[in-house]
């Protein structure tokens, strides 16, 4: 993204993170892992240890301070993610947790719903991979489009989701 924080590009008329945060404005407490920046919604924030060391450490620290029965995982760079797959997410979670799952069948850590107490067992650690840790629990699959779960890595990505937020 030439160096820019890609959580702050505007997509849809409203920065990238504030889009995911949207999807989630219902929950009793919003936990987002990171460096802080400002959001149109009242987060919590928290640093994974070390800071930059992935995904499932942050996962690990973001957990510490959660406080309800289960939790929603999901990327600040997926802007396209709306409140009902949440909820769809949320009402899946079965023994320990439920995943979304694209029609080519790949599993979708970061859009994902858990049991607290299983994550708080599962093996999150720095650098270490969230489908190495989530896949051992017991997890439904939650079908979605593509789409629902795009993530933007690069310009092209970028441009996509806004064609698709227009």
């Amino acid at each position: 993204m030439g160096g820019r924080d890609k959580l702050r590009l505007d997509v849809g008329g409203q920065p990238m993170l504030d889009r995911v945060i949207a999807a989630v404005t219902g929950a009793g407490r919003i936990i987002v892992t990171g460096p802080q920046r400002a959001t149109a919604h009242p987060v919590t924030w928290c640093r994974e240890d070390p800071p930059g060391s992935g995904p499932a450490a942050a996962l690990a620290a973001a957990v510490r301070l959660v406080a309800a029965p289960i939790v929603v995982v999901l990327a600040g760079d997926q802007p396209m993610l709306t409140a009902e797959l949440v909820e769809r997410l949320r009402m899946s979670v079965t023994t320990h947790g439920a995943v979304a799952v694209t029609p080519d069948g790949a599993a979708q850590w970061l859009c994902s719903a858990w049991r607290v107490d299983a994550l708080r067992e599962a093996e999150l650690l720095p650098g270490g991979s969230m489908r190495a840790a989530l896949a051992p629990l017991a997890w439904t699959p939650v079908p979605v489009e593509a789409e629902d779960v795009f993530d933007c890595d690069t310009l092209q990505d970028l441009a996509r989701a806004r064609e698709l937020s227009g």
